[in-house]
């Protein structure tokens, strides 16, 4: 069973950075990929960036020049570095790992903005 978690969430003041890393475990093999997802009370989920097993990446785009998504190296590790954070910003975040065309995702970790 594939255990996905999140860490580095909190609070920060706009226009400030963030680093979420996401670490899925207990697959013994690279994840074909590790995406970054939030949702907001109220609405869905929706796509932030992902990054594929040998570092494809691809953002949404309102996103994409404010956060930068990496992989490290031979690992079913990921980063999401936040900058310039606003407080639209502030939502739950989630990682979800695709290993073996199977979906896990994390519980979610909180990112508040304040302005």
């Amino acid at each position: 069973q594939v255990h996905v978690v999140e860490s580095g969430g909190g609070s920060v003041q706009a226009g400030g950075s963030l680093r979420l890393s996401c670490e899925a475990s207990g697959y013994y093999g690279f994840c074909t990929s590790l995406s970054w997802w939030r949702q907001v009370t109220g609405k869905g989920r929706e796509f932030v960036a992902g990054v594929g097993k040998v570092g494809t990446v691809s953002y949404t785009d309102p996103l994409k020049d404010r956060f930068t998504i990496s992989r490290a190296n031979a690992t079913n590790t990921a980063y999401l570095q936040m900058n310039s954070v606003q407080p639209e910003d502030t939502a739950m975040y989630y990682c979800k790992a695709v290993c073996n065309s199977d979906e896990f995702w994390g519980q979610g970790i909180q990112v508040t903005v304040s302005s």
